[in-house]
């Protein structure tokens, strides 16, 4: 059960991964492909490294947020493997996009190891890897949604928020283009913009989304549901801005870069709001290099005028305002699940 802080009991997690061995199975023995044991080792393989391995947070939400839409009844055991085999499609969708993130970003490392494509055999393999992440997707909701009502606007959901989440990676992509470095474009607005597209769809609303689906619910009906959601997902967005620069890199697991990347951050954006013209002269002219003392001249005027005060109002002012939209939700049980949801990372520290 999901206690009002939204941790997912220690049962629900075991089951939850035990849910994968039968996925991954079931796809090594589909029988739409002709498999040898070389690409069956391959793909095995690609599975354990990029799937599993992150924090599992928008997988567990499905079942978290199931279980409080269906008030406290116990769930059935084939209850709990729907769930988790949709929160493990989420999973999926993660991992696709990551494997293709990491060689769009050139990064060296993702949760503690290298990416998929740096490890010697793979290279740009790990495009069609990539693919055949996303084609699991509909293979799983094929296998065990097919004669389900909600099939039709599962598939649905899966390729919108795919779409979305892509279309946010390009504005993103577009924006920090090498050469048009320009700082003055960077504004609130397209940092919500590009937040909401690439973050906030597939790690906020789909989980609840998919929960809703099971439960019998119609999306249309959930419009502001989805809103707050996605508020959420660009508060959410901010922390991790905020923690990329103030962060402990012992609790966060990284060493941020946002600075050095050009990143079009909550952080950077204020700053330009916030200060004086000699301020901002510096931050045009230090943001985006890789110098550590560069980064230093940048850090240096997010100290002056107080960015960490400025992020911690800002974290209350959400808070509130989240709090007050959740409560005007007419249903209890949408209400816990929101409620859940904000639980998991209000002053969240990693």
């Amino acid at each position: 059960m999901a206690n009002q802080n939204g941790t997912t009991s220690p049962d629900l997690r075991e089951a939850f991964l035990g849910v994968y061995s039968v996925l991954k199975s079931e796809l090594l023995n589909d029988t739409a492909f002709e498999w040898t044991d070389d690409s069956r080792q391959w793909v095995e393989r690609m599975l354990d490294y990029n799937v599993p391995g992150g924090k599992l947070n928008r997988g567990l939400s499905v079942i978290d947020s199931y279980k409080l839409l269906k008030e406290g009844k116990e769930l059935t055991e084939d209850e709990v493997f729907l769930a988790s085999a949709l929160g493990w499609c989420i999973e999926w969708l993660q991992a696709y996009f990551l494997v293709h993130d990491d060689i769009m970003d050139n990064s060296q490392t993702r949760r503690g190891q290298p990416c998929w494509f740096r490890l010697p055999k793979v290279g740009l393999i790990a495009l069609n890897d990539g693919i055949i992440l996303r084609n699991h997707i509909a293979r799983i909701l094929k296998k065990h949604f097919r004669e389900k009502p909600y099939y039709v606007d599962l598939i649905d959901l899966f390729n919108e928020v795919e779409f979305q989440t892509a279309s946010g990676q390009m504005i993103d992509l577009i924006t920090t283009l090498e050469g048009e470095k320009d700082l003055s474009k960077y504004s609130l607005q397209l940092h919500r913009r590009i937040v909401q597209y690439k973050t906030g769809y597939y790690s906020f609303y789909l989980p609840v989304a998919c929960a809703l689906l099971m439960a019998g619910e119609n999306l249309d009906n959930h419009v502001a549901v989805r809103n707050v959601l996605i508020d959420m997902g660009i508060y959410f967005q901010v922390q991790d801005d905020y923690l990329d620069c103030f962060g402990d890199p012992e609790k966060i697991g990284k060493i941020g870069t946002d600075i050095e990347d050009f990143k079009c951050s909550w952080l950077v954006v204020k700053a330009l709001e916030c200060c004086n013209e000699e301020q901002k002269k510096i931050l045009f002219e230090h943001y985006g290099k890789v110098d550590a003392a560069d980064v230093a001249k940048v850090k240096a005027i997010y100290n002056d005028i107080d960015l960490k005060g400025v992020f911690a109002e800002y974290e209350n002012k959400s808070y509130e305002r989240l709090t007050s939209s959740i409560e005007a939700h007419p249903s209890k049980a949408v209400q816990a699940v929101l409620k859940s949801f904000l639980g998991k990372i209000y002053k969240r520290q990693k």
